[in-house]
């Protein structure tokens, strides 16, 4: 447990970025009034992501690997932030649809129907809290996984 903090504290930081980002998110506008945007700028929310994988596998190189690290152990690492992130994905979903943007569901829902996106019925099953946290935590698990194994490839080093 005490090797794998680094990772523990990273998926952590990771979770903090995600609430921050819906306050942002929400702050924008893209949850309510502007809510035809948000499909698009959402997905900004990679960048930070990204980083934030970045960051912590270079410290767990430096720190645990003296400087040098596999790509092996930096994808185990990445996994590991990623199995912290989906484990709090939950929580993490109940503190957006709960305190950040409690209207979002109903918003999503009223406007897929406008636009001819959903009937009503189609819309309430997508648009749920139930829906939304296992729709994340698969999210998180597949992007966790791909990230993991792309920064791990940047960041790996060699010995002398």
């Amino acid at each position: 447990m005490q090797k794998r903090l680094t990772e523990i504290k990273w998926g952590l930081i990771f979770v903090i970025m995600m609430l921050l980002w819906m306050y942002f998110e929400k702050a924008m506008g893209w949850h309510d009034e502007n809510i035809a945007d948000h499909a698009t700028y959402t997905n900004l929310v990679a960048i930070p992501s990204i980083l934030i994988y970045v960051f912590a596998l270079l410290e767990k190189r430096k720190k645990h690997y003296k400087n040098v690290m596999s790509w092996k152990q930096g994808f185990i690492s990445g996994l590991i932030i990623t199995v912290v992130v989906v484990l709090l994905t939950p929580f993490s979903q109940m503190v957006i649809h709960d305190l950040i943007s409690p209207e979002y569901f109903e918003n999503v829902s009223a406007y897929a129907v406008k636009q001819g996106l959903s009937t009503q019925a189609e819309a309430d099953d997508n648009f749920n809290l139930k829906t939304y946290i296992w729709q994340s935590a698969v999210f998180a698990l597949i992007m966790g996984v791909i990230t993991s194994a792309v920064v791990a490839l940047f960041v790996r080093r060699k010995g002398n």
